[in-house]
């Protein structure tokens, strides 16, 4: 068995208690006992199944409740933003502590918060309190040096068995959203945090992916081995970034509808150039390139132009410079299709205002229509907006399919087709849309006497044409 000389490690048990906080906690252990008992309540497990073409995962997130329907948020990173909904299936939610999964159903993810959302079966709900039972109005928003503590779950084998943690407010910044960032980890991901009164002060982000460092006996060269923890997180998003914004529950497994604006490629303006245009004191947004029939470019906007206000008022400063990105990000998807958005740009030394009625998302990469053809070894999809971004080229001049997957060692694999090759021709016939591709290809994977087909495909830069053998 392996001995740790030295080991940075956490101490995980049923009960987990941190020593930069086990001196707060013994002071008030009763009323945090109690505490505990309650809000435990607004905590569960999800579990959940990824059908691909090829294999069947299963992936575990923490949720917590939102209201009294029995309405689950789970962080940003609990589903993989390029799986498409339709292959998630058999979402369980489990209570801490409690091996009997109930039937949950996925809701979608708000583009705005990043939170996905599912929603338990009926009878589960009575067993259930909504984190907003804890927010307490007036309460102070978490501060540097503010004790706050949090809840972990174990893992499915452990029967998801619940475990405090305890920490201090190191540090509280805007990322964009107002963060803090404890000493060491607080909750597990997407779960709630509490102040030493039980007053709801936010809720855990995704893992910043905390590294241990372990030093072993077992291990001749001395080598140390870096752990990294992705079951736990000392960030969390305040409060008032949380709470007003929990009731967007999506009306669809896409997150519909999505405001556009088509300003892409953002990228922070560089600060010596801030300090030539005496901006020092706010951030702007550089914009790559405007996407072609969108609602920045039908407002007037241009390559290269920088974004320095909305709807008047000026971006904020951020530390990093970079977060400034996300945050207009975030301020076009808070808002709806049809909402005109004022924009203040400069272009040189010119400053531009401009009006943007933004639009709806055109159709994403996840929500294209995909067909599996097992015999031929590969999935196509639909062609879609994004496709003719990626390829830099007009959308009118978007057709044929865009491979998804390819199965290891099938025909279309040995042929040398990979994922994302863009299929323009099926046996020397030009394919126009989706529906044309699923018909031809579907007649070759139906003809038993078919010994072979030939595509015309396209990846990067280079078009090939490939014979794929059959027999």
């Amino acid at each position: 068995m392996t001995t740790a000389l030295a080991s940075f490690r956490r101490c995980a048990g049923p009960v987990l208690f941190f020593l930069g906080g086990l001196l707060s906690l013994r002071v008030h252990a009763a009323s945090l006992t109690e505490l505990w008992s309650a809000r435990v309540k607004s905590v569960v497990a999800i579990e959940y199944y990824t059908e691909t073409e090829s294999d069947r995962r299963p992936t575990i997130a923490y949720g917590t409740v939102i209201d009294r329907q029995g309405t689950i948020v789970l962080p940003p990173s609990a589903v993989d933003a390029r799986v498409p909904p339709k292959q998630l299936e058999q979402f369980k939610v489990y209570l801490p502590g409690n091996p009997a999964g109930f039937a949950g159903t996925y809701l979608g993810q708000d583009v705005f918060t990043g939170l996905h959302y599912v929603r338990a079966e009926a009878k589960l709900a009575d067993q259930l309190v909504p984190v907003t039972a804890w927010a307490v109005a007036g309460s102070p928003p978490a501060a540097m040096a503010d004790e706050v503590w949090g809840i972990g779950l174990r893992n499915k084998e452990e029967d998801f068995e619940p475990y405090i943690l305890v920490s201090h407010v190191a540090i509280v910044q805007a990322l964009p959203q107002r963060t803090a960032i404890a000493q060491q980890e607080v909750a597990g991901p997407g779960l709630p945090v509490f102040n030493r009164a039980g007053a709801f002060v936010g809720l855990a982000a995704s893992s910043f992916g905390q590294t241990y460092l372990e030093f072993s006996r077992m291990e001749r060269s001395g080598t140390p081995i870096m752990l990294v923890d992705l079951e736990e997180s000392s960030a969390f998003t305040l409060a008032a970034e949380v709470l007003p914004y929990l009731d967007r529950i999506p009306k669809n497994v896409y997150g519909r509808p999505l405001a556009w604006l088509g300003a892409y490629g953002l990228e922070p303006m560089d600060r010596d150039v801030a300090n030539f245009l005496r901006l020092s004191s706010q951030s702007g947004a550089v914009v790559s390139e405007v996407l072609e029939d969108s609602p920045a470019e039908k407002a007037g906007m241009k390559d290269h132009d920088i974004i320095i206000a909305i709807d008047g008022k000026a971006l904020p400063r951020f530390r990093p410079d970079r977060v400034v990105t996300d945050y207009v990000e975030r301020e076009i998807e808070r808002r709806r299709p049809g909402q005109v958005m004022a924009l203040t740009v400069l272009r040189g030394p010119e400053r531009v205002e401009l009006k943007a009625r933004l639009g709806e998302e055109p159709k994403l990469i996840r929500e294209a229509e995909r067909k599996y053809f097992d015999r031929l070894g590969f999935t196509v999809r639909e062609f879609v907006y994004g496709d003719a971004v990626a390829r830099r080229i007009k959308t009118s001049e978007g057709s044929g399919v865009v491979v998804s997957f390819v199965k290891p060692n099938g025909p279309t694999a040995i042929a040398g087709v990979g994922p994302e090759d863009w299929i323009k021709e099926i046996d020397g016939v030009p394919i126009k849309a989706f529906p044309e591709a699923v018909m031809k290809l579907s007649s070759i994977e139906a003809d038993p006497s078919r010994n072979e087909f030939v595509l015309l495909v396209s990846h990067g830069s280079d078009t090939s044409i490939l014979r794929i053998k059959l027999k």
